[in-house]
């Protein structure tokens, strides 16, 4: 066997099964010890089934064997999150209406993981329905911070980030509307790409018109996130609003520089919003990281006011759109946070969805003027470092109260309303050892120019 562990690169693991080093089999069963020691604890997989994920092995080394052509992630094993839907696997949503739900057909995204060769394994755990950063349900629990199990891996794609930081899986897909890929990402240790609108297609959705949400990829580093992202990404003909640039586009290797770099750095966009005084160090200490590797650093940010109104509106808009008929069916099924979010929608009228759209179209015009005279904005992927677990949401920050389960993450949903591509970065630790990442921001379609930058910064970086 070679000497391969849970943390190689998943480029190396990739490499490995395709020239014969390890195989398949032997693969899956040092990541089934692994989920053996660490998930009993920490939560992070659920709907594991051992036994398909050993067949799934064992066509994946007979197809090798067989002299087929076969896919970038061949062999490695994959769990999906649970909010994307897998043909015939259990696909809960988070939700107790969908426990036992199995969908007849897979999501684009994941028919095109499937596609790349990987052994499904099982699903990552969800909040509910993926709304709130904190990853609990009443179908399986709550998934834990792998760095210290007292706090919250965040989410929604809380288990994703969790399994990938404690070596059960290799890679990892979810999806971001407010923070989803980004929160967690930070709060856990590893690397999260929310893509530019369009550049990772979707289907089927209630509503192919809208983007507020995208899927997109992570990883425990730049590298192998620009891997998954060369899977994710290309166009598709039942999804219109998809971006052009083939997924091959983005493939590794990733390699670039920070000399004369133009990097806005702002933790707070100008008082927009509280920032964790823990949080607040680190991101001026990557400031700082960036000027040591020849970046020309400035303080500077967009004037992103009418974001929150924005992003909330739409959001409210499209939960009860999409989840409406399900709450009035089942009016006990949901927590109240949610269920209060989705009742907001009712109350919007044609003329709220209008201005959003409007605000909307002008945050973009913004970034697009913004980053004629900076290359990226660099500022906190959360307001806050993780949480104890046991709360859904922080209370505050600094002492300023935080009246919803919304109010902490405007350092990540102001990004999503502008439709540009962010990524999370593994950056430092609180003074007490809990992760923290920065944001960097590029302009619309500029994904491969971010994953370059992203790459330059991970290897002028601390360890961390």
């Amino acid at each position: 066997m070679s000497d391969l562990t849970v943390d190689s690169t998943a480029r190396t693991m990739a490499a490995a099964v395709a020239d014969r080093e390890i195989s398949a089999r032997e693969l899956l069963d040092l990541h089934l010890a692994r989920i053996a020691e660490r998930n009993p604890e920490l939560n992070a997989i659920v709907s594991l089934d051992e036994e398909r994920a050993r067949a799934g092995a064992a066509r994946a080394d007979e197809a090798l064997a067989s002299g087929a052509d076969v896919g970038v992630l061949h062999g490695l094993p994959f769990a999906f999150k649970d909010t994307h839907a897998v043909a015939g696997w259990r696909t809960t949503y988070g939700s107790p209406i969908f426990a036992d739900h199995v969908p007849e057909e897979d999501e684009l995204v994941v028919e095109r993981v499937r596609r790349a060769g990987v052994v499904t394994i099982g699903r990552t755990n969800v909040p509910e329905f993926a709304a709130g950063s904190h990853t609990f349900n009443r179908v399986f629990g709550t998934t834990l911070n792998p760095v210290d199990p007292r706090f919250s891996a965040g989410g929604s794609s809380g288990g994703a980030a969790c399994a990938l930081a404690s070596g059960m899986v290799p890679l990892a897909e979810g999806s971001d509307m407010g923070g989803s890929l980004r929160n967690p990402a930070s709060f856990c240790g590893v690397v999260g790409m929310r893509p530019s609108l369009g550049r990772v297609p979707e289907w089927p959705l209630y509503n192919q018109w809208e983007s507020t949400s995208v899927a997109g990829p992570m990883a425990r580093d730049v590298g192998d996130l620009a891997l998954l992202l060369s899977v994710l990404a290309g166009p598709d003909p039942r999804a219109p609003l998809a971006l052009g640039d083939p997924g091959a586009a983005f493939a590794p290797p990733v390699a670039g520089h920070l000399r004369g770099l133009r990097v806005a750095l702002s933790v707070d966009l100008g008082g927009a919003f509280e920032v964790d005084h823990r949080v607040a160090a680190v991101v001026e200490e990557a400031g700082r990281t960036f000027a040591r590797a020849g970046a020309e650093v400035s303080a500077a940010h967009p004037d992103l006011g009418l974001a929150d109104d924005t992003f909330r509106t739409l959001r409210a808009w499209h939960f009860q759109a999409r989840l409406g008929p399900l709450l009035a069916a089942h009016p006990g099924a949901f927590k109240q946070s949610l269920a209060d979010n989705i009742r907001l929608g009712e109350h919007l009228s044609g003329a709220d969805v209008a201005r959003a759209y409007t605000q909307r179209t002008a945050l973009a015009e913004t970034m697009r003027l913004f980053f004629t005279e900076h290359d990226v904005l660099v500022l906190p992927v959360s307001q806050v470092p993780p949480f104890p677990s046991d709360q859904e949401f922080p209370s505050d920050i600094n002492g300023q109260p935080m009246g919803t389960y919304l109010d902490w993450m405007r350092s990540a949903y102001f990004i999503s309303v502008t439709g540009c591509p962010a990524i999370s970065l593994p950056a430092g630790r609180t003074p007490e050892g809990l992760p923290v990442g920065i944001q960097v921001v590029a302009p619309h379609g500029a994904d491969r120019r971010l994953l370059e930058i992203a790459a330059a910064y991970e290897a002028a970086g601390p360890v961390v």
